[in-house]
């Protein structure tokens, strides 16, 4: 992903296209974390991706979505449970990553109660537990339901588990009426040993660290498995309550612990940064010696009432932020570099270690990031680690912070090999030997074969199905893995050929284990349904980089048709001339998109590919929108400022009544909306002949 500086983005089409696939990273994320209970990226990772999408939007305030991921916690909850709707939504925490952070986090705390530095602020500080968040309701001090966060507003209903685990009260004397009480349900790093040590033995599924393992404990349909396992819960707040249980935050924390909850050691009040930087260090230097794994601390304004009037954001509360440790770190030596190949061709070297143990985590990969970061450059060509590559028998630092895959942070140049030469980072995929080709301005190099190369198609085809693409129903990741592992489906239009291959014969769908006649019926009956379909859901599940829903929308919607589509991209390869022209102007497009098409448009074997997916469906045209407005189907070009709304909503607002949005004039055009300071678009649209409106006539016919 070409992460250039935010200031630098001054294309919207750049961002927007940066932010789609921040967006689908961190879906995926979300997914495996949540959903799974087993993480595919880093924590720090992650964070550092919310973090970009945030500086993102805040240059380009107009790319906020409904369905973003920053505006989004956690995961649906999973099939196999009911659902349990949480009374007061459960929400996540702000991340604090230095003390100036925290600071700021201070200042806009006072700034928004009208607050003077020389008063004195309470701060209830304690460890952050790595864990799996559970809320428990009690009625009348009878526990009657134990439910995950799941998205946050719904859960799923593990009580039977839940009141197998002994720090769980099953009733509490002289509770409220209401109690639901929020905490975090983990696993000691003992018993964690323990368990994957059993489950190697037995060929169980070994976690990848206690955060996984006690969530899968939790998160299982039988209670003996939950039972078995030595599962610990610790409360760290509260959600729905008939009553207050105190003024303060640690006062009512404190009356938990005398309904017969565990309480959060190290846990203290702080009445000043320099207390909580203190009582930080304090924390982080025994975290190792914990039972269980902490990330950082949380620091909660003392004070109830206070907390009443900072109220909430839309994921977060403004009284409240996490403050992440530093990363642990050790040195070993770099045994190898590995060239991994994923979903969009983004060749991504992993660094494969000497084992060494890092903050408890026994550590054998770690990654490199792109060729740049091996090369000792930042993504502007400055020296990183005072300048040093890293090569093949170096002596390096590795830093994890609770992360899954660690990252080097330095190079020990004086242990290097006297015959140690640079890494060569190859210009051709190691999976399928196409071009690996690196765009200027990009900080990564991507596989041309994309289709056609074994390591991306996997993953493609699980894009292919996916619920904003095919939407197979029957056909979801487990079993595209299961096809594709035994060589049923190799490509997309596989899928289309499953019942006339799978159906009956040698190996009939219906007498794999986990399958039946009705189960594959269903599955053949859904693929068949999924051979009608509009053009820009076809268009958005062939995986082509840049090409999101939107754009995919935007171009069916401007081509109208599937042949009228390909023949354009097809005209536009020399990448000049008035298809060109046309492709780069129309709304969101621009000269990167633009070139993403054409590339895999020219490519041979994703070329032929793509015609085997459309030689077995029926394309439609995409649904029209708002048919009875006056611009319905008409293509819209503004210019000028917009005074009654922001150029983004207008263009938004053409788009929802049906209308083409474009960038440029041409005899294609059939309006032109003309703000003040419009310049050479009048002009040449009134050359050309093409009705002009101001912005007062346009927000009428919008409003019709």
């Amino acid at each position: 992903m070409n992460e250039s500086n935010i200031e630098s983005l001054s294309e919207l089409e750049k961002a927007s296209a940066e932010l789609e696939e921040i967006y689908q990273r961190i879906r995926k994320a979300d997914k495996a974390y949540h959903g799974r209970d087993d993480p595919d990226i880093a924590d720090a990772e992650y964070d550092r991706l919310k973090s970009r999408a945030k500086e993102i939007l805040k240059r380009f305030p107009e790319l906020r979505s409904a369905d973003s991921p920053n505006l989004n916690i956690g995961w649906p909850a999973r099939e196999g449970f009911a659902k349990v709707a949480h009374a007061v939504k459960m929400l996540s925490l702000e991340n604090a990553f230095k003390l100036e952070d925290v600071e700021k986090f201070d200042a806009g705390i006072r700034r928004f109660l009208g607050l003077g530095n020389d008063r004195v602020l309470e701060y209830l500080a304690e460890p952050k537990i790595d864990g799996l968040s559970l809320a428990l309701r009690y009625e009348n001090g009878k526990l009657v339901s134990a439910a995950t966060r799941g998205d946050g507003s719904i859960g799923e209903d593990v009580t039977a588990n839940a009141r197998t685990i002994p720090d769980i009260p099953r009733s509490i004397d002289s509770a409220p009426e209401v109690l639901e009480v929020r905490g975090e349900i983990y696993m000691g790093r003992g018993d964690f040993q323990k368990l994957n040590e059993a489950q190697a033995k037995s060929g169980g599924k070994v976690f990848a660290n206690p955060r996984n393992a006690a969530a899968g404990s939790l998160r299982v349909l039988d209670t003996a498995i939950t039972r078995s396992r030595k599962l610990g819960y610790i409360p760290h707040g509260w959600g729905e309550l008939s009553e207050q249980l105190a003024p303060t935050a640690a006062g009512a924390m404190e009356k938990l612990e005398e309904f017969g909850f565990k309480k959060n050691p190290n846990t203290r009040i702080c009445r000043s940064l320099g207390d909580l930087a203190e009582h930080y260090s304090a924390v982080e230097t025994m975290r190792s010696s914990l039972e269980y794994d902490i990330d950082g601390m949380v620091y909660k304004v003392n004070d109830l009432p206070l907390q009443e009037r900072l109220g909430v954001r839309s994921t977060s509360p403004r009284w409240a932020i996490s403050h992440k440790f530093s990363a642990e770190t050790a040195w070993t030596r770099l045994e190898g570099i590995e060239i991994q190949v994923g979903r969009t061709g983004a060749l991504s070297p992993v660094a494969r270690l000497n084992p060494v143990n890092v903050g408890g985590v026994v550590v054998s990969n770690a990654t490199l990031h792109n060729e740049d970061y091996i090369a000792g450059v930042d993504a502007n060509g400055q020296p990183i680690r005072d300048g040093y590559d890293i090569r093949v028998g170096d002596w390096v630092e590795l830093y994890r912070g609770g992360d899954v895959i660690p990252k080097i942070s330095a190079v020990d140049p004086g242990k290097r090999p006297s015959d140690s030469k640079p890494f060569e980072f190859p210009e051709h995929c190691p999976k399928c030997n196409s071009r690996a080709v690196r765009p200027d301005g990009d900080a990564v190099r991507r596989c041309s074969g994309g289709l056609a190369c074994p390591a991306q198609v996997a993953e493609r085809l699980k894009h292919f199905v996916s619920k904003n693409a095919f939407d197979i129903e029957g056909l979801g990741d487990k079993q595209v893995e299961q096809f594709f592992e035994d060589d049923w489906i190799r490509q997309p239009s596989d899928i289309f050929t499953l019942e006339d291959n799978h159906a009956g014969g040698s190996e009939p769908l219906a007498e794999r284990e986990g399958w039946g006649e009705k189960s594959a019926s269903n599955l053949f009956q859904a693929i068949r349904d999924r051979v009608r379909i509009p053009m820009n859901r076809l268009l958005f599940a062939l995986g082509i980089r840049h090409v999101g829903e939107t754009v995919a929308a935007r171009l069916s919607r401007h081509y109208g048709g599937w042949t009228e589509f390909e023949s354009a991209i097809d005209a536009a390869s020399d990448r000049e001339g008035s298809e060109w022209n046309e492709l780069v102007s129309v709304e969101g497009i621009g000269s990167v998109i633009a070139e993403s098409l054409v590339a895999t448009f020219q490519n041979e074997r994703e070329r032929t590919i793509i015609g085997n997916i459309v030689g077995r469906l029926e394309i439609e045209p995409m649904p029209e929108v708002a048919s009875e407005s006056p611009i319905a189907g008409k293509t819209l070009v503004f210019t000028g400022t917009m005074e009654a709304m922001t150029r983004s909503e207008a263009k938004a607002r053409a788009e929802e009544a049906g209308a083409k949005v474009s960038g440029s004039v041409s005899s294609k055009t059939d309006l032109v909306v003309a703000g003040p300071g419009s310049g050479s678009k009048e002009k040449k649209a009134r050359e050309l002949g093409i009705k002009v409106i101001g912005e007062l006539e346009w927000v009428g016919l919008v409003q019709k």
